[in-house]
């Protein structure tokens, strides 16, 4: 016969296990009903993007969000090459498994299927590039402002160094994104890819300049500001893994984000 003490102490752990399940499972659903982001790239073959715009106007954006697709931004990249071929956007989606429902429900649909179809389309010049993504927590809520029509956006990909994402994480939420506002960048969305390897080390994010110009000028006042400097120095961060991307944009015309 086990001793009070040994029973009680049995009992202990057992709840102790018990809780720790529980929080674990909870944790799980709760990262499984997370809203996900969704990065898409699409290459067209040569002398149809305008069809492809045409369908995104027309069927595709009313298709997503019948089928439960959010869309939150569509983009032309301005490099010459790219901007004949190359449509960029971002949707969000209230779960992964809502995105791989939704995409099926999508797939399938009569009325997406006839406006594919008819569209002019035909095939991509290869198989759409994406990225599920997850918002950081100072990733912004973005609001159209009255002259944005014009504006240029960037997306931006950095690639940390092993074990510094958190850093870059903490620079950006605690200093980068203010001196950004304050050499007149806009911030619109801040996300971490939700995939292994990526998730540990990549920081993917869309900022606003309000023309090219604006957008070099903003950046050589940033990088000479003594405080983003002085962040720089103190956040650990170091240098990263590679040099970052970069692809200015501008918006569609039927972009919800302009």
């Amino acid at each position: 016969m086990k001793s009070p003490s040994n029973s009680g102490s049995i009992l202990a752990t057992c709840r102790l296990l018990a809780f720790c399940i529980t929080a674990s499972v909870l944790l799980s659903a709760s990262k499984a009903s997370a809203d996900v982001y969704e990065l898409r790239t699409y290459k067209t073959a040569e002398g149809k993007l305008d069809a492809l715009n045409a369908r995104f106007r027309d069927h595709t954006m009313r298709l997503f969000k019948k089928h439960g697709i959010e869309s939150i931004g569509y983009w032309i990249p301005t490099d010459e090459a790219a901007s004949k071929d190359t449509l960029i956007y971002v949707i969000k989606h209230k779960s992964r498994e809502a995105a791989a429902a939704s995409w099926k429900a999508f797939s399938q649909d009569p009325e997406w299927k006839k406006a594919a179809a008819e569209s002019g389309v035909g095939r991509l010049a290869k198989p759409p590039e994406s990225v599920y993504m997850e918002a950081t927590d100072y990733s912004p809520e973005y609001n159209n402002a009255d002259g944005d029509e014009d504006d240029v956006f960037e997306l931006r990909i950095y690639k940390a160094r092993e074990g510094t994402l958190g850093k870059l994480d903490a620079r950006f939420r605690d200093h980068t994104i203010a001196l950004f506002a304050k050499h007149g960048i806009k911030s619109v969305g801040y996300w971490h890819p939700t995939d292994a390897p990526d998730s540990a080390d990549t920081l993917i994010y869309i900022i606003e300049h309000e023309s090219p110009a604006a957008a070099k000028a903003s950046w050589q006042a940033f990088g000479s500001d003594p405080a983003w400097k002085k962040a720089a120095a103190e956040s650990g961060v170091g240098g990263l893994a590679k040099k970052p991307e970069s692809v200015y944009m501008t918006a569609t015309d039927y972009s919800p984000i302009k």
